[in-house]
This record gives structure tokens, sequence and C-alpha cells, in this order.
């Protein structure tokens, strides 16, 4: 299945100049929404994943079927003030500024193999930010999957000591 056909782009959104890729076109359709949870979990399938840690917010839309595939437990990574009980937290640098993600201090158990999903990589600050965290609680991470990747922002350059994997790859703007 081509992927990129069931991923609409929006022109100049969120502002002029970006080509917004759009997954809810892909969530709507059963079959490619079947066909990207399968696909990320055979790539993992055999991997001993313990937990998928799901990154706010479109991370959780793939996260969870993907833990449920894979037999795995399911962690969600948050914007500050958002889970319940004590958190770690990482600040991060954004290309106009800073935010913050948190996870619960007890999600993660030392040597735990975690694959850490997000619907998109692009420059590689969110799910850098996401990986510390787990890195932080002594998890072990197994990859990071994705999507859609914006190769062309030179996320995965940055993140090179993970295994990252990617379902639809774009490599210009």
């Amino acid at each position: 299945m081509d992927l990129a056909e069931k991923i609409r782009e929006v022109p100049d959104f969120p502002k002029k100049g970006i080509g917004f890729k759009d997954i809810t076109t892909l969530l709507k359709d059963p079959e490619a929404l079947r066909y990207t949870v399968r696909t990320l979990a055979d790539y993992y399938r055999g991997r001993r994943i313990e937990m998928v840690v799901g990154v706010e917010s479109r991370g959780f839309l793939f996260g969870a079927p993907l833990a449920y595939e894979l037999g795995a437990g399911f962690v969600l990574v948050r914007k500050p003030g958002k889970l319940p009980a004590e958190t770690v937290r990482v600040d991060y640098q954004l290309e106009y500024g800073t935010d913050a993600l948190e996870i619960h201090k007890d999600a993660i158990n030392p040597g735990q193999r975690v694959l850490v999903v997000d619907d998109l990589l692009a420059t590689g600050g969110t799910i850098g930010a996401a990986a510390r965290r787990v890195e932080m609680l002594r998890g072990e991470i197994v990859g990071l999957a994705f999507v859609i990747e914006l190769a062309f922002l030179g996320g995965r350059q940055k993140l090179s000591k993970y295994d990252i994997f990617s379902l639809v790859a774009y490599n210009k703007e």
C-alpha cells in the first residue's frame, strides 16, 4: 500500500510556506490504519519490546495499537502538567524557542526494552527529548518509529545512535 497517497498535504498550514502532512485522512481509512499499525509491528516483532512510549499527542494514536500488537505495555509522554502522578521533565530546544515533556517517574523500569513512537520525525527535537526521558529512567531504547519522516529536516542524522524506522519519507519540502 502506498501510504503517501493516504496522507493529505495542506498548503500554508500552520503558516505560509509549510506543507502540513495531515494524517487524519490515513486514520479514517480502516485498511490504511490497519496496514500502518501492522507494518510498524512487523518491523519490531521479535525484538522483545516490553513498553511502547507514545509522544503527545499523535504518537498516542499509533502507539497504543502498536503496543497491543506487540503484547507490550503503553506509556504516555505529555506536555507539562498533564500527567497526574510524579513525573520527570526534560526541556528541549525548538526552532523558535523551547518546550518541555514529562513522563511518569514510575513508567519505565530499569532495563526495560522500549519503543518510542510518534507520527512524524522532523528535526528530532521532540522525539530526542522523549528518548532522553526513557534513558533517564534507565530504559533500553530498541527503536524510534514514525509514520512520516521529513528527511530534508535532518532529524534522522541528529538521532543516529538509535534504530529509526519510518513508513513514508519526504525528501523535499
